[in-house]
């Protein structure tokens, strides 16, 4: 699975749209929708450190 997949995946199991994912994280909305639609590749580090945040927020599983 690329990261542009794993972005989407948290995305939905957050349950917040792009703009409240992007004031969440304090990620620029164009810089998310870039990543989302492939025209920027995402640091895997940058997903992993997302991921990470909310799952010790209990925001996803």
């Amino acid at each position: 699975m690329d990261s542009k997949e794993r972005l989407i995946q948290i995305k939905e199991g957050s349950g917040m749209n792009w703009k409240e994912l992007s004031a969440y994280f304090q990620i620029p909305y164009r810089t998310i929708q870039d990543w989302e639609r492939g025209n920027r590749k995402m640091p895997e580090y940058v997903l992993r450190l997302m991921e990470y945040k909310l799952r010790m927020e209990k925001l996803i599983d």
